[in-house]
């Protein structure tokens, strides 16, 4: 007897957030077993590799199982949740009926239709692209678990390896096995239809906490190092290197936006060719204008810093050398042009950096431009930005002077051609009329995709920055 019918139980499968992600972290859950949900009620938050995304359910009903813990990387099209509602209809995710009666499991995946599934979030995948490979020899998936971890044991029962079936895995599962030494054969299963996921790998790589009482001894030329005790059980996420006190290690799993970054970066550094140029600029007039702004009306709640000034020379430097808004199309073998301006802002968050973007930003007057950049902050510091913010970016700015660093070489984000880096403003001796004195002075650092921007452009981009900052009054002659 089963208390969940396929009829009236829908699984709400982990949505594309951002086009093109193939998976996201679930952080934390709002809903437990038992509790009544609606239709757009929140029941988890996730995080993606661009930012951290909140889930609303699309039905009325109670939930009946939570299918991961928080903490545990979902692939895309998988199903998260299972909620039953109350005299539904046969599931959208399921239109054709079993050819069969069955007991449906909790965490057990529903017949794929044809096309795409109806997500709630993005595009949703391609049924071609979760589709199971048919299992091979009768009843594999359901056998006890005891069974199973007896057999590995046991050598695998004694079977031949030709003759065992090719265990369930997705590439990203398989590549991870791949790379830890796993033989994904020797796996016991954990997900739905026996398929093996990467928690299993990881269990599967850890050194064993305690020897079990059927496995002979080891030789002496395979006995590990003492192992530790069984009240101090070794994780992989924090598992120290042979010899070495785990007191003085931390290992932390690479995923998220840190994932992301790390990934966007290598890609970026041996892709494009990386050219920086550096200017020394008294940027004095520009932070008197700065206390000037803050006391003007019509920025009054608004955040005036000299960030928003040094966007905005950005701005005008683009206006007066469009060539350096563009990127490099490799498939086409063209140089695209953007007409438009979608401003990069690198902001530091818990989870990493990220750089969202203020859309349109050329066509922004000097008070809307504060309120986009405040907005843009605050978001990020809450860890809300959303995946299209992060998207469509043309150039960037990175202000490393916050931290009291002079100045940079900052590597282009993926799609632009350049980014400025901003250092810290300082007062430093200054010729400045014939006569040293003491100057509000910055270092600016302007790196470029030398494939389409050569030093020419490169060079006027950053003297025009310069020469705003310098003498601001030029935000309005040159705007």
């Amino acid at each position: 007897m089963t208390t969940m019918t396929e009829a009236s139980v829908r699984e709400f499968k982990m949505p594309d957030v951002g086009e093109g992600l193939t998976e996201a972290e679930i952080l934390k859950w709002y809903v437990q077993p038992g509790d009544t949900v609606t239709d757009g009620q929140i029941v988890c938050e996730v995080e993606t590799a661009k930012a951290a995304v909140e889930l609303p359910i699309p039905y009325d009903g109670v939930v009946r199982a939570l299918h991961f813990p928080e903490g545990t990387t979902v692939d895309v099209g998988t199903s998260i949740i299972a909620v039953e509602v109350a005299g539904a209809a046969p599931a959208v995710e399921a239109p054709q009926p079993a050819p069969a009666p069955q007991a449906a499991a909790p965490q057990a995946e529903e017949p794929q239709p044809e096309g795409r599934q109806p997500v709630l979030v993005g595009y949703g995948v391609a049924t071609t692209s979760t589709k199971r490979r048919p299992r091979k020899g009768p009843e594999v998936a359901v056998a006890p678990a005891s069974t199973v971890i007896q057999a590995e044991l046991n050598g695998h029962g004694g079977a031949p390896a030709a003759e065992r079936p090719r265990p369930l895995a997705k590439p990203p599962v398989r590549k991870l096995a791949k790379d830890l030494g796993v033989d994904l054969t020797t796996v016991v299963p954990t997900g739905p239809d026996g398929i093996i996921t990467r928690e299993d790998v990881h269990a599967a790589a850890a050194p064993p906490q305690q020897a079990p009482e059927q496995v002979p001894a080891a030789s002496p030329a395979q006995a590990p190092a003492p192992a530790a005790t069984p009240s101090a059980p070794v994780t992989p996420a924090a598992a120290p290197a042979v010899g070495h006190d785990a007191a003085r290690e931390t290992r932390i799993p690479v995923k998220g936006v840190r994932k992301a970054t790390a990934a966007a970066m290598v890609g970026s550094a041996f892709t494009a060719p990386h050219v920086t140029e550096f200017v020394t600029v008294d940027v004095t007039r520009t932070m008197k204008l700065v206390e000037e702004l803050k006391q003007d009306k019509e920025f009054t709640g608004l955040r005036v810093n000299p960030l928003l000034l040094i966007a905005k020379a950005l701005l005008v430097a683009v206006k007066r050398n469009p060539d350096i808004n563009a990127s490099w199309d490799e498939a086409a073998q063209e140089i695209v042009v953007k007409h438009y301006v979608n401003l990069g802002i690198a902001a530091a968050t818990p989870r990493g950096l990220i750089v969202p973007n203020i859309k349109d930003a050329h066509a922004k007057t000097l008070p809307q431009l504060a309120q986009s950049l405040g907005e843009l902050v605050s978001t990020a510091r809450e860890g809300k930005t959303s995946p299209a913010a992060m998207q469509g970016g043309t150039i960037t700015i990175t202000n490393v002077g916050v931290f009291g660093v002079d100045t940079g070489t900052p590597i282009l984000n993926p799609g632009e051609s350049a980014i400025l880096a901003v250092g810290a403003i300082k007062p430093q001796p200054w010729v400045h009329k014939g006569k040293v004195k003491p100057r509000q002075v910055t270092t600016l650092a302007l790196s470029f995709d030398h494939r389409l921007v050569d030093g020419e452009l490169g060079s006027k981009v950053l003297a025009d920055v310069a020469a705003i900052l310098e003498q601001p009054k030029r935000l309005i002659t040159w705007a």
